[in-house]
C-alpha cells in the first residue's frame, strides 16, 4: 500500500523543540523507525512550514496512486478551514495524528478543525501515534 505521510508545522524540529512534550528523537529518526516497523508498506514522507505546500501536496494525493494518508497537521489542526477543505475530497483512509495529548495542552489546542474529515485521530501517545494510524489503515483497507 502506497500511505502519505505528512508532517506540518514545526515537526522538522522534533528532537529540539520542547523535547518535554514532543520527545528527543528527530523527524529522521522517526521516519526510520516507521519504515522498520512497517517493511511492506510503501510510506512516503513529506514536511512543510507552509500551509500552501501541505495542502499541494495533499491535493496531488487526490490522483498520484496515494492510497491512505497519515497527516499530523501541527498547529494548522486547530487554525486551517483550508486544509480541512483540502483533506475532505480524498476518498482513502485517512488518520489524523498528534504527537503529544492536545486535550491536555493549552484550551486552543483541544479542537482540531482538519479531524472533522479524517477516519480517525490519534493523540499523545508519541511515536507510537503513527504506528497506531498505520495500523488502523491497514484494517480500514482491509474492511473496503
Amino acid at each position: 500500500m502506497n500511505i502519505l505521510i505528512i508532517n506540518g508545522p514545526n515537526l522538522n524540529l522534533l528532537g529540539k523543540r520542547n523535547p518535554g512534550v514532543y520527545g528527543t528523537g528527530s523527524l529522521a529518526e522517526l521516519e526510520d523507525y516507521l519504515k522498520t516497523e512497517f517493511p511492506g508498506q510503501t510510506l512516503e514522507f513529506y514536511q512543510s512550514n507552509v500551509e500552501g505546500e501541505l495542502i499541494n501536496k495533499i491535493q496531488a494525493a487526490l490522483s498520484d496512486g496515494t492510497e491512505a494518508l497519515v497527516i499530523n497537521p501541527g498547529g494548522y489542526s486547530h487554525t486551517s478551514v483550508a486544509l480541512r477543505d483540502a483533506l475532505e475530497p480524498l476518498e482513502i483512509p485517512k488518520v489524523e495524528v498528534h504527537i503529544s495529548n492536545i486535550h491536555g495542552r493549552e484550551a486552543f489546542r483541544e479542537k482540531s478543525i482538519t479531524g472533522s474529515v479524517m477516519n480517525g485521530i490519534i493523540t499523545g501517545l508519541g511515536k507510537y501515534s503513527y504506528v497506531l494510524a498505520i495500523q488502523a489503515i491497514e484494517k480500514l483497507s482491509a474492511d473496503h
